[in-house]
């Protein structure tokens, strides 16, 4: 495996920690979609430049690209030859994400962009109940689709990661 996708359920699912692990195991260099995504002070990037610096990177012999954005999946997939999925139950994925919250008060986080100290509102709470159930369907269809010609893991706790992990060592 030198390129590898790593998506989630769900905010919270720990798609980052997985990855930065991974990146450690395996030396591969990391890149967390949210830092390509975001602007300082919360701005969204342009779609053509989202794209544009996903296509850069996996152009690259190896990486780990972690993150969902779902609408540049085709820039992503194609390229890959694993793709490693954590889906952890809803409750979970909140808890974690209100803990994340918690843990970085007025901090940004290293797998986000700079300027964009740890937030949670209403409307991503939301965003996150109202997802997960359709998420967790679209992103079992992609798992099961990319199976006939890619690496697929499905990790569902955290004994799957850390045997998962252990594999890799």
């Amino acid at each position: 495996m030198k390129k590898i996708i790593v998506m989630g359920v769900s905010a919270g699912a720990g798609k980052s920690t997985l990855a930065k692990k991974m990146g450690s195991i395996l030396n591969i260099p990391v890149y967390h979609l949210d830092t390509l995504y975001w602007r300082p002070g919360w701005v969204e990037a342009s779609p053509d430049e989202f794209c544009t610096a996903q296509e850069e990177i996996v152009q690259q012999s190896e990486w780990i690209i972690e993150g969902n954005y779902s609408s540049t999946f085709e820039v992503r997939f194609p390229h890959a030859d694993a793709i490693v999925y954590i889906e952890k139950p809803l409750l979970v994925c909140l808890y974690r994400v209100v803990k994340r919250r918690i843990q970085n008060h007025r901090k940004t986080r290293s797998d986000m962009a700079p300027g964009c100290e740890e937030k949670l509102d209403w409307a991503f709470i939301k965003f996150i109940l109202t997802t997960y159930a359709n998420r967790k369907k679209i992103m079992a269809e992609h798992c099961e689709k990319f199976k006939k010609t890619k690496k697929v893991f499905i990790l569902r706790n955290e004994r799957d990661i850390e045997s998962f992990l252990e594999e890799l060592d």
